[in-house]
């Protein structure tokens, strides 16, 4: 490339939900902004999460000076402990981002100190020839930024996920007067976030639930269970703060939901007056009207928390006929099933379950919708436009959003997709081809390889250590065992063991005889459940990986 020319090179999250990270060049100096990750597809068996290829940066590791993340949803920072095994530079995000971070990268054992670098709105960071000014904007996280880059060729206005709160619940406005600040003085490129942008209007703001929640405080006699995304602090804070008034004390349950409450409450983000708390375990004994339980689980996830009580299979927490359980957060393509069956649980012990579109909203999302997307083009005023964040129908209706604006100076808008190249110097920008991208599959911890066809990789898993599939016959009514489990393998290394396929049915009948009967008429909980303990069964047994893969028959 040439020395004068700033590279943008998306490295995953256009045309595509997730994996968000972007990668901005110019001469010996390259920044990354966010390292995300993505859960996978159904047809990728047996890999936990899905983070992007870092080919270019690697081939080009003596350039890179540092990682820069714009909030702590894990489609954005996700992938952070696979980027520092490889590189070892500074990370810069608000300290709450980073306590999320640290909390990740715990989970891996990284053989160095990791050098992570808070940072708050309004202030400067130099890396190489990049100058970054970190911008607070308000979403459905705490602490998010913008990041304004200043370049050799001009600003570089990066929002990262945002929507334009006008009344967010902790009185922190988006920092607008900056982004217009640096539209009066020209902004060669804006990278926008995309999610929203074939939804009309405006997002409504975070507040807009709180007439929602008040009027199921006034209305439940019994125990409450409200279930949202652990991230949703502000939605947190509401819930406790309508405890406190209506005089229940709150359980915190779940692991995710524990962990960043935690955090949260200790970077002074989460304010918890002292006595509401109780502990999961105390549930049962206090007066069901006097008890708010905050649970993880909203997507129906088959092991979380929300799953377990929902078929009686919680050692803290149940539900009983006249409790009410609400999920304060959207569906998820995708996982329609697995929520419905999970509220279909909770019907049938009683309980009145509240869930998708309402008005007032039980949900809003943290995403700007149109109005929003065309409110930031008008302040920033970019001479050159590329949407980010979303699929590409997104993507190509925010460029239509910024159409207008030929008429004030921008030149034009480009729709890319993860890979493109987008080369500006001050007078120009044009497409210069593609570098290497791509998704790497991360089973268990390990970095597994970069998959182009799921095909590829299932045959390497499959060549390694086989596959095991646990057959049972299961009375669709009843949940009844209709017969022993059968283990049928093939390519596994210990299938002749008899002893050893003994014993593995054993752990089969094992799990099975610990579910309750609601949990067996419930596949998606059975075949989680099945898998596994199988898997550490056999891993602990005989430090194999095979892929495990559940069949059960109705009969």
């Amino acid at each position: 490339m040439s020395d004068n020319k700033l590279q943008v090179i998306p490295l995953g999250g256009l045309g595509e939900f997730g994996m968000h990270m972007m990668a901005l060049r110019y001469g010996d100096d390259i920044i990354v902004i966010d390292a995300g990750m993505m859960f996978p597809e159904d047809e990728l068996l047996g890999v936990d999460i899905v983070t992007p290829d870092l080919t270019f940066l690697k081939e080009n590791r003596e350039r890179v000076r540092a990682l820069f993340l714009t909030h702590g949803h894990e489609d954005h920072i996700g992938a952070v402990a696979f980027f520092l095994a490889e590189f070892d530079v500074p990370v810069y995000a608000t300290a709450f981002t980073l306590s999320l971070v640290e909390r990740r990268i715990e989970e891996y054992d990284l053989d160095r100190d990791v050098r992570l670098r808070p940072v708050k709105p309004k202030q400067f960071i130099e890396a190489g020839t990049f100058k970054v000014e970190f911008v607070h904007v308000t979403h459905s996280i705490v602490s998010a930024v913008a990041l304004a880059v200043t370049t050799p060729v001009g600003v570089v206005v990066h929002t990262g996920d945002f929507k334009v709160d006008p009344t967010p619940t902790d009185n922190e406005l988006f920092d607008l007067h900056t982004l217009a600040d640096y539209g009066k003085r020209g902004v060669l490129l804006l990278l926008s976030d995309s999610t929203n942008a074939d939804r009309p209007g405006y997002s409504e703001s975070e507040r807009a639930v709180r007439p929602r929640f008040e009027d199921i405080f006034n209305r439940s006699e019994q125990k409450l269970i409200i279930s949202c995304f652990s991230s949703s602090i502000h939605r947190l804070q509401q819930i406790i703060d309508l405890s406190q008034e209506f005089g229940r004390k709150v359980a915190i349950v779940g692991r995710s939901m524990i962990s960043v409450t935690e955090i949260a409450h200790n970077h002074g983000l989460l304010e918890i007056p002292d006595g509401l708390l109780i502990r999961p375990q105390d549930v049962a004994e206090a007066k069901p009207s006097r008890v708010t339980v905050v649970i993880s689980g909203t997507q129906g996830e088959p092991m979380s928390a929300l799953s377990r009580v929902a078929v009686d299979n919680h050692k803290n927490i149940s539900v009983k006929s006249g409790d009410t359980v609400v999920l304060s957060s959207r569906i998820i393509p995708g996982n329609e099933k697995t929520i419905f069956r999970m509220i279909d649980h909770l019907a049938k012990r009683g309980a009145d379950v509240m869930y998708g579109s309402m008005n007032p909203p039980l949900h809003v999302s943290g995403h700007g919708s149109s109005e929003e997307l065309r409110l930031v083009l008008n302040l920033v005023r970019p001479k050159y436009f590329v949407p980010i964040h979303g699929e590409y129908r997104q993507l190509s209706k925010h460029a239509r959003l910024a159409e207008h604006l030929r008429t004030v100076g921008l030149e034009e808008t480009f729709v890319l997709e993860t890979g493109d190249v987008l080369e500006l110097d001050t007078n120009s920008a044009r497409k210069a081809g593609r570098v290497t991208v791509g998704r790497v599959c991360i089973d268990s911890g390990a970095a597994g390889e970069v998959v182009g066809d799921m095909v590829i990789r299932d045959r390497r898993v499959l060549s390694e250590d086989g596959i095991v599939l646990p057959i049972l016959a299961i009375n669709r009514h009843t949940g009844k065992i209709e017969s022993a489990p059968e283990l049928v393998s093939r390519g596994f290394a210990l299938e002749s063991d008899a002893a050893f396929m003994r014993a593995a049915r054993e752990s089969v009948m094992k799990t099975l005889e610990g579910s309750n009967e609601e949990e067996k008429t419930d596949w998606g909980v059975m075949k989680e459940k099945i898998r596994a303990d199988l898997k550490r069964f056999i891993n602990r047994e005989a430090e194999r990986r095979p892929l495990i893969f559940p069949v059960i028959l109705e009969i």
